[in-house]
């Protein structure tokens, strides 16, 4: 799978029951969804920007194997993040920057938000194991639009109704699931302990 696919898929499931997927419900119910939908591109745009920097030189400074095991360990983390959810407190729903008009208001409370979230931290793990700058990035950001987006449009349309419970559990097994299947294949042939040894000799 291509660093664009890969990112693309695995951010729209860490996106799924996230504070900034919150976030954007909550600037739906006040502005227009293409305005809120531009904040958001442009926020996760800068974000995932330095994001993809972090990993890239995580990725070239540690071991193979020290990478695969951080981001098993991190996907499993994830899933139990993702199960868990999150909650969207006054702070986040851009009562800070409410003077800013809406563009300004939802890409700056955006920013903000996304700033140690789940999908940051993701996206840095994804790009330390990719090691292909424009893919992660593009890929990454365009999967956060895919779900706030997707949010917005069946909160607009189905209200309360969506099994948000059933999509969360969904997400949480892609990353459950993955981070495991990571770990094991690490203890398979050729990428025993003894490998992870050999890295620092």
């Amino acid at each position: 799978m291509g660093a664009f696919w890969y990112s693309l898929f695995f951010i729209t499931a860490a996106e799924i029951g996230d504070k900034t997927q919150l976030v954007s419900l909550a600037f739906a119910a006040r502005y227009s969804a293409r305005i809120v939908l531009a904040g958001v591109f442009i926020a996760t745009l800068v974000v995932h920007l330095f994001s993809v920097a972090v990993g890239e030189l995580l990725g070239l400074s540690l071991p193979t194997f020290w990478i695969n095991a951080a981001a098993g360990a991190a996907f499993v983390g994830f899933g139990v993040w993702t199960l868990r959810g999150d909650k969207l407190d006054a702070e986040d729903s851009g009562s800070r920057f409410a003077n800013l008009g809406p563009f300004f208001t939802v890409a700056a409370t955006f920013f903000m938000a996304e700033l140690g979230d789940k999908t940051q931290l993701a996206t840095v793990t994804i790009a330390s194991r990719e090691l292909d700058f424009v893919g992660v990035w593009l890929g990454s950001t365009l999967g956060m639009v895919l779900a706030d987006g997707l949010a917005i449009l069946l909160g607009v349309c189905f209200g309360r109704c969506l099994p948000q419970r059933a999509i969360r559990l969904g997400a949480a097994a892609i990353f459950l699931v993955f981070g495991v299947w990571t770990l094991v294949q690490m203890v398979a042939p050729g990428m025993a302990i003894e490998t992870a040894l050999a890295s620092f000799k």
